[in-house]
């Protein structure tokens, strides 16, 4: 019966201890086509790991709000009564985006692994302490005779140690390298991650002044059709002109007031995506200088020749790659060290005390002996010796054709990102001197086009022209002066396109 019991027992626990696992399965959504309630707080904060409340009311498929969600970090100080320049948001830019942030995060990593590495140079030195409690009690009869006895032992060990690797071949030597050019690449890639913030804030705030001259081309262009809708109405008014020609005027009108809202709401998102480039909130509001009267020369486009040579000198991309190959040659070097000896030292000091207390009650009635027994003990030793590796079953043979896979891929990878690097410099050159020279016949053609709508506008209000001239000349008027802005802002972001390309985005210098 009693094996019985204890077989029942067993089974119970080992059921219970089976179902503490599926048991979790509460936490998830009960069924696959209704809504989840989770169990919340009394601030609205979601409980991680417990169940929603079988009478709570179910908010369908939208999850509870969270109040502290709701609070938007503090933004930077923004000088509404200011008009930011380029380099003003770029510095705003670097100190709010989180890109920037992470990028400095990741590199203070990579830096401490480096360290790391280099404490292995160092001793290991350990201190322990054990402390250990023993009784026992016995009650024997011999020859009518009974005792009662009882004995206990304490005891507590404490001990250092110290581990100390002196001589490995150059292997530390080898993996602390590659340590110090992983930090190397991280930093580069923190410039490398300032310079793309510095870029896309370039391109955001030329794109948001391209907008903005729009929204100032369409408006001057509904000023254009009222006047002429206004001509118009003048002439139908003294008999000489038609209703045909006041309609057509106020289709003109109409068509300009439509694109009025259209540019005002591409000027809105242009500003939106400026300060997402940022990295600020976008119901952040900030003034942006105009640089509608910037000049552009053939001169910002130099000889491509010395541009690559040196291009590939400081581009980040570059650096970080060569950077990179180093560290894996460094690898290979620290797996050719594991086939070779390795000489340590170790040293251990250890303190032992210990106490025995020993009593035995006879019943005879004579006087219980006591024993007591204290011991103490310190020692030490000290061990120097050397190590060599002789069967691994092909691991450490493994580790170095990996490390030398991982060099050669390196290398070639070094290879197409200067090859790369090469064809992007060319591309961004020809794209600013296309961008330059497309600007220079804007300008042209904005003034072949005013010239053309005010004679045509002229000539209508004199009776000699038509109305169809006059809006056709506006509309090409309003066509003209966009492709100039378009190419305004087209020229100045291949400028900051070859920049980043040649890696000199960002330079302190003017």
């Amino acid at each position: 019966m009693r094996r019985l019991e204890g077989a029942i027992t067993c089974a119970l626990c080992a059921a219970w201890l089976a179902g503490c696992a599926t048991s979790a399965l509460e936490m998830a959504p009960p069924q696959p086509d209704r809504p989840w309630t989770p169990a919340i707080t009394s601030e609205g904060e979601m409980i991680a790991g417990q169940k929603g409340a079988a009478d709570a009311p179910t908010g369908g498929y939208v999850l509870p709000a969270n109040p502290a969600l709701a609070v938007f970090p503090p933004g930077p100080a923004i000088d509404e009564a200011r008009d930011y320049t380029l380099p003003e948001l770029i510095d705003l830019a670097q100190s709010s985006n989180p890109q920037t942030r992470i990028a400095w995060n990741d590199a203070r990593r990579v830096a401490l692994a480096a360290g790391i590495a280099e404490s292995t140079y160092l001793p290991r030195i350990t201190a322990s302490a054990v402390g250990a409690y023993q009784s026992s009690s016995s009650n024997d009869s011999v020859l009518g005779f009974s005792g009662n006895g009882r004995e206990s032992a304490t005891g507590v060990i404490s001990a250092v140690s110290l581990v100390w690797l002196l001589f490995d071949f150059g292997g530390r030597a080898a993996i602390v390298e590659a340590a110090k050019q992983a930090s190397l690449v991280s930093n580069i890639a923190f410039t490398a991650a300032h310079q793309q913030v510095i870029y896309d804030v370039s391109l955001a705030f030329y794109a948001n002044a391209a907008a903005r001259t729009r929204l100032a081309t369409a408006t001057q262009s509904l000023k254009n059709t009222e006047s002429v809708q206004a001509a118009a109405e003048d002439r139908r008014k003294h008999g000489i002109g038609t209703v045909v020609e006041v309609a057509q005027a106020r289709q003109a009108t109409a068509q300009a007031n439509l694109a009025l809202v259209q540019a005002t709401g591409g000027a809105q998102d242009a500003y939106l995506r400026l300060v997402t480039a940022m990295g600020i909130s976008p119901l952040t509001k900030i003034r942006i200088a105009d640089v509608s009267d910037r000049q552009l020369s053939p001169a910002m486009a130099a000889s491509v020749e010395s541009i690559v040579s040196e291009a590939l000198s400081r581009r980040p991309d570059v650096l970080g790659a060569y950077a990179a190959q180093k560290a894996s040659l460094a690898k290979v070097r620290a797996a050719e060290a594991e086939f070779k000896p390795k000489i340590f030292m170790s040293a251990t000091g250890a303190y032992n005390s210990g106490n025995l207390d020993v009593t035995a009650l006879p019943s005879i009635g004579q006087q219980s002996p006591t024993v007591n027994i204290n011991g103490k003990r310190l020692g030490g030793t000290v061990f120097a010796g050397v190590t060599i590796p002789l069967y691994d079953g092909g691991t450490r043979d493994a580790m170095l054709a990996q490390a030398r896979a991982d060099a050669d891929s390196a290398e070639a990878r070094l290879t197409r990102i200067r090859e790369e690097a090469v064809r992007q410099i060319v591309l961004a050159d020809n794209a600013l001197r296309t961008s330059l020279a497309a600007h220079d016949a804007s300008k042209a053609l904005v003034s072949a086009a005013q010239t053309t709508f005010d004679a045509a506008l002229g000539a209508y209000r004199g009776g000699v022209g038509s109305i169809t001239d006059v809006n056709l000349a506006e509309t090409q008027l309003l066509l003209a002066r966009n492709v100039r802005a378009d190419a305004y802002s087209t020229a100045l972001s291949a400028a900051a396109t070859l920049a980043l390309s040649t890696g000199a985005l960002g330079s302190s210098r003017p």
